[in-house]
């Protein structure tokens, strides 16, 4: 009995503590300026409070609550945290073509831990990976919503679906070692099993190769690989389990047998033309084109292990996909920002939005295609993308105006991730 009772005063004691702990103190950032990713107006000056690790309230005559922690940016423009719709957090840029061969899935999640700590750094809060070996991305998303690693929410794919000999297979090994990567599937039903394999293990999307590619050895980016009826079935089982599905795609057929077998996006569209264009448009299908690494491939893809036939590919696509970015943005296509992280050092994805106004955008445009309209494409809008209250306080911010250069977003110098501060070089 007197046990019973020292137990019960202790559970009271404890009780007793937990409310006497103050509740968390809500944050007050101050900025001069603030894009919220949802409307084309700046909000000058700005507040945004936040609370339980959500945005509370958002706007310029915003009252602090009293007690609350305020970090003043000074003359900063705040933004959401911006999303990388196309990303590779567990491929080394250093290690491509033969010298793939020897990374292991378990160092390729290890690595995937440094690359995602990088890139929420640069700012990008929100992550689609679309490919990856061994579920190495399942493993470093479960990791990063543990809390045990540093790094942005990340939408994951696992291995991507495609042909026996396809982009999405490892064509490098000859006949003798009868290799076949983890995500091939020949033929409809094939294709449905692989998908349903996937989400078995952890996928939160589907990624399947409609064409042939850059990187791949044996084949070609226009050409088309997986069938119309392929990639039908594939998508319609995707979407019974509630999974969106994203199309590699350079070929002008392939982009429109992906859009028409009803993909929630086509990754690269490299090839895409006017009638492409108009079917992306009329379906809803969002554009995510990597217009930013060929300078990087072109540059030092030899150095990094690309085969010499991959620099090759490149240098006959990759104007043409600048030329096609341009011809997308004005014929009114969903576009998404992607970069294709992995082909090129982690950390530098927002060097392609000056790329992106280049051909076409407005740095406005290239803005929301990293928060509100990736967002959307993620299935994420109601959490992240805009800066609006109920959303996560996921906020990143940068020394100069990013409207009047939108470089600026190259050097984020504050980063908030659900409420947290994990960067701030600009506050006080």
């Amino acid at each position: 009995m007197r046990r019973l009772v020292l137990v019960f005063a202790a559970v009271l004691c404890a009780s007793a503590a937990r409310a006497a702990d103050p509740a968390p103190r809500a944050v007050a950032i101050k900025a001069a300026r603030m894009v919220d990713g949802r409307s084309d107006r700046v909000i000058s000056p700005a507040i945004v409070v936040v609370e339980g690790g959500k945005i509370a309230a958002a706007g310029s005559a915003v009252a602090i609550p009293a007690g609350a922690t305020v970090i003043d940016l000074g003359g900063a423009t705040l933004l959401p945290g911006l999303i990388d719709a196309h990303d590779h957090l567990t491929s080394d840029p250093r290690m491509h073509g033969y010298q793939s061969l020897g990374v292991s899935v378990p160092r390729a999640a290890i690595a995937g831990v440094g690359n995602a700590r990088r890139t929420l750094l640069a700012g990008f809060t929100s992550v689609r990976n679309v490919g990856a070996p061994g579920y190495s991305d399942v493993a470093l998303r479960d990791g990063i919503e543990a809390g045990e690693i540093l790094g942005p929410r990340l939408a994951v794919s696992g291995p991507a679906l495609g042909i026996t000999g396809g982009h999405c297979d490892n064509n490098l090994l000859p006949s003798e070692y009868r290799h076949s990567s983890e995500g091939i599937a020949d033929g409809p039903w094939q294709a449905r099993a692989k998908v349903r394999e996937v989400v078995k293990y952890g996928a939160d999307l589907i990624k399947m190769c409609a064409s042939g590619g850059v990187l791949s050895k044996g084949d070609q980016p226009g050409t088309a690989q997986y069938s119309p009826d392929e990639m039908k079935a594939a998508v319609e089982e995707a979407h019974r389990l509630g999974r969106r599905v994203a199309a590699h795609a350079h070929g002008t057929q392939s982009i429109k047998e992906a859009i028409l077998a009803g993909v929630d996006s086509v990754e690269h569209a490299s090839l895409i033309d006017d009638e492409g264009v108009r079917l992306a448009r009329e379906h809803g299908t969002f554009l995510v084109m990597d217009i930013y690494n060929d300078d990087y491939i072109l540059g030092e893809g030899a150095k990094a292990g690309m085969l010499p036939e991959s620099i090759e590919k490149e240098k006959l696509i990759g104007r043409l996909q600048r030329e096609n970015f341009q011809r997308a943005v004005r014929g009114g296509a969903r576009m998404a920002f992607g970069t294709d992280g992995g082909v090129y050092p982690h950390g530098d994805n927002a060097r392609q939005f000056a790329y992106m106004v280049r051909y076409g955008m407005t740095p406005m445009q290239a803005i929301r295609a990293a928060t509100s309209d990736a967002a959307e494409l993620l299935g994420w809008k109601d959490r992240v993308g805009s800066i609006e209250p109920g959303k996560y306080a996921d906020l990143v911010a940068v020394a100069g105006d990013p409207l009047a250069d939108v470089r600026a977003l190259e050097s984020v110098g504050f980063v908030m991730k659900g409420g947290e501060v994990v960067k701030n070089e600009l506050g006080r």
